[in-house]
Parts: structure tokens; C-alpha cells; sequence
């Protein structure tokens, strides 16, 4: 039986196949890297198969209970396809947002990368369909866009507050030129009553494909084993440079995989818990084995008292080709936030976990005691969703650029193109 992961890792090839999951449903692979759940069974005596759907638009449960259903109607006499045509055709079928989100991400899946395929489907699976996915499409006006994505602003990712009004107004531009609708309700928005994306120290990457990059860059930098370590640890622990390049070991807890940072040292003033992931477990037990006789887990190589600079990481970064237009030492918790708001977490753990402020200083208190467990979930998914993205994506290749800047901006270009 097939489990998300192995359906994750099946790549196409130059032809069509199908991997079996159990009594009769498959999963069919397109060399477009399309992946088709088919059903397959016998009506009177005759081999017969059915489309159920596309993954990961239709999951595996999803899958597997559309086949128990099928095999229902069989015990019953009843032919599933023959079932389903009929049924569609004397229902009067409402054109939802849902509908039609998934017909133009159909249209256009073939042009894109398979990762950025999925991608666009959990934005709108996190932020879009909640509210307007069953929506008739024409009953989404303005005012309904508007507190959408005003809601998204509220959450301080403007990064995704643009990229999720770029999705709905291409399914909606869509929907007006397939004639489902009149207008494009996101494109009658005023643009000032959305904040401006800010052109701050903070410059992150987001895109999948660049984060692999970024990962597989930084596992390849040269310099101080500190300096690397140090590197290797940021995008898992969401802190700030100073609090990281500062780290003491008396702040590491390996027994309770917790780092607890005293309010001396944060910005806020207050104790910061990080749970450890097996990722962060493992290198900061390989840092402790070399003991140089410091108090810091990344201490100087040219004075083992005192710790490595934000400088230094600053540097590292600019020595692999990337500048700070690009991305910032900032930058990592940058890119945490904003994934992790796509990707469907709660935000007040995502909030908590950057240590940053909130107005309820209660409920940060009755945080920081009782959601340990849902923030080291979190933290152990995060590192598990970096690690794949960074064993997943193909090392940079700079044959047709000067710098990776360069390399990342041609991609993106390639991918607009497709708009």
C-alpha cells in the first residue's frame, strides 16, 4: 500500500505508469509529471478503469474512500462510471471558486514545475478555498476579496498576502475569459488599501526550488567549521543572528532537546524556548564532542572567548555569490514565517516561536507552558520539510550566469512566463 511520502517521491519518466495501492486503486504518473488516481474493476466480465482524480488535489483517503464507494455501487449492480456520468448530469452544478480554481491550475499545471504546481495549491488550499472555495464564483465580489486578503495582511506575511492576490486574480481573469463571470472582483481593488511589500534588511527567499538551493549552498560553504555549524543550525531555530551567534552551551538542554535563551539575551526581555529537532540535536551534539573550551557553542576561532560575529555569517553568505537584495542572515526567520503561515500552521505558535510580541501577555505566558509540544511538532516537521527540499532539489547550476543571483532571478524569470 502506497503512504504520502512514496506517492511524493515518484518521479515521471519518459512514459506513462501506474504504481498499485491496494484492491484495484493505482496512481497513474504522465511523463508532465501529472499524477491521476484510476480505479480499476470488472463490469460484466470486462476490465474497466476510472479516473478519481488528481493527486495531491484528491489525497490518498480521499482516494481510497471514493474506491470503497465504487465498490458499493458494484455490490449493488450499479456501474461506478456509468453512476457518476449520470449523476453530474441531473444535478443543476453551481460553479464554485473551487471549480475553477482547479481548472485553470489544470490548464496551466503542465507548464510548470510539479513543485510549484503543489505550492500554489496549499496557498490556496490555506487561504482561498476557506472562505470563497465553495462559493458560487460569481457571488465573490470586491468587499469579499477585500476581507480576505486584508485577513492575510493581519498576519504580517505580505509576501504571501501578494502571491495569494496574484492566484486569485489569475483564476478570476480565467473565469471571465472562459465566460463563467463578468468581472475580475481582486482586479476592481484599490492598491493602496494593501500594505506595501517592504524593500527592508530582511531580504528572504520563499520559492521551494530556491530554498534547496539556498540549503544545498550553504552545506558547501568553505570556511570556519563554527562559522558552517552556525549556518547549517539558522533556518532550523527561527533566531535572531545575535541571539544565535551568542549561544551559550550552558543554554542548550540536550536531555529535553530544549534551548532556553535567558531574557538577558532577547529582544524582548523575555525567556525564549527553541525545541530541537533531531536535525539541531544531532550537529550541536557533534559541535559539543570538540571541545575547545569555550562558553559559546559557536565561539571565534581567533578567540575562544568570545563568539563568532553576525559579520561572519553575513560574509559566508556574500562568499557563495549572494547579495543582500537577495537574502539577509534576517532572512532566515524570514522565510520560516511566511512558509509556515503557507503551509497551514497556526499562527500564534508561528509568532511565539519568533519570539515575537503579542498583546495578550497572558495568553504568551499560558504559550510558553503549554504549547511546547505543539511548537516541537512544528519544529521537527520544519526541519524534516527543509531536509527534503534540500535532498530533492538539483545543486545550483551557474554554466549560464556570472553569480547565483543571476542564476535565481533567471529562474524566476522562466516561471512568469508562464502567466
Amino acid at each position: 500500500m502506497l503512504n504520502d511520502t512514496q506517492i511524493r517521491n515518484l518521479k515521471p519518466i519518459h512514459k506513462l505508469y501506474r504504481v498499485a495501492d491496494s484492491h484495484g486503486l493505482c496512481l497513474e504518473i504522465n511523463p508532465s509529471g501529472s499524477k491521476i488516481w484510476r480505479h480499476r474493476y470488472r463490469w460484466n466480465g470486462k476490465a474497466t478503469m476510472m479516473s478519481l482524480g488528481d493527486y495531491p488535489f484528491v489525497s490518498l483517503l480521499s482516494a481510497r474512500q471514493a474506491r470503497d464507494e465504487n465498490k458499493q455501487l458494484l455490490k449493488q449492480g450499479i456501474n461506478p462510471k456509468r453512476h457518476k456520468l449520470e449523476s453530474h448530469s441531473s444535478s443543476s452544478h453551481v460553479t464554485t471558486f473551487k471549480d475553477m480554481f482547479y481548472s485553470w491550475h489544470n490548464n496551466k499545471k503542465d507548464e510548470w514545475s510539479v513543485g510549484y504546481a503543489e505550492d500554489t495549491i496549499q496557498r490556496a488550499d490555506c487561504y482561498l478555498f476557506p472562505l470563497i472555495g465553495n462559493m458560487p464564483i460569481d457571488e465573490v465580489t470586491p468587499p469579499v476579496m477585500r476581507k480576505l486578503l486584508l485577513q492575510i495582511q493581519d498576519k504580517g506575511v505580505l509576501d504571501t498576502l501578494y502571491k495569494v492576490k496574484g492566484i486569485a486574480s489569475r483564476v478570476f481573469s480565467y473565469s471571465v475569459g472562459m465566460g463563467v463571470i463578468a468581472v475580475n472582483p481582486v482586479r476592481d481593488l484599490p492598491s493602496d488599501i494593501f500594505k506595501k511589500k517592504p524593500n527592508n534588511n530582511y531580504a528572504t527567499i520563499t520559492e521551494p526550488k530556491e530554498i534547496g538551493w539556498l540549503l544545498n549552498m550553504l552545506e558547501n560553504h568553505k570556511g570556519s567549521y563554527e562559522v558552517k555549524s552556525a549556518l547549517a543550525i539558522a533556518p532550523h531555530v527561527f533566531l535572531r543572528p545575535s541571539e544565535l551567534t551568542g549561544l551559550l552551551w550552558k543554554e542548550v538542554d540536550f536531555e529535553e532537546r530544549l534551548i532556553r535563551i535567558g531574557e538577558e539575551r532577547m529582544k524582548m526581555k523575555r525567556m525564549h524556548l527553541v525545541p530541537m529537532s533531531s536535525q539541531v540535536f544531532t550537529t550541536l551534539m557533534n559541535l559539543r564532542q570538540i571541545d575547545r573550551g569555550s562558553n559559546y557553542v559557536f565561539p571565534s576561532p581567533r578567540n575562544t572567548n568570545a563568539p563568532i560575529t553576525t559579520n561572519s555569517l553575513l560574509a559566508a553568505i556574500r562568499t557563495l555569490g549572494i547579495n543582500t537584495d537577495t537574502f539577509t542572515t534576517h532572512g532566515f526567520r524570514h522565510m520560516a514565517s511566511i512558509r509556515l503561515n503557507e503551509l497551514g500552521y497556526r499562527t500564534d505558535i508561528i509568532e511565539l516561536q519568533l519570539a515575537h510580541t503579542t498583546s495578550n501577555t497572558v495568553r504568551m505566558a499560558y504559550n510558553h507552558s503549554n504549547l511546547i509540544e505543539e511548537r516541537r511538532t512544528m519544529m521537527q516537521e520544519w526541519s524534516d520539510h527543509l531536509i527534503e527540499l534540500k535532498d530533492t532539489t538539483p545543486s545550483l547550476s551557474l554554466s549560464n550566469a556570472t553569480t547565483i543571483d543571476e542564476t535565481m532571478e533567471q529562474y524566476r524569470k522562466s516561471k512568469r512566463k508562464t502567466f
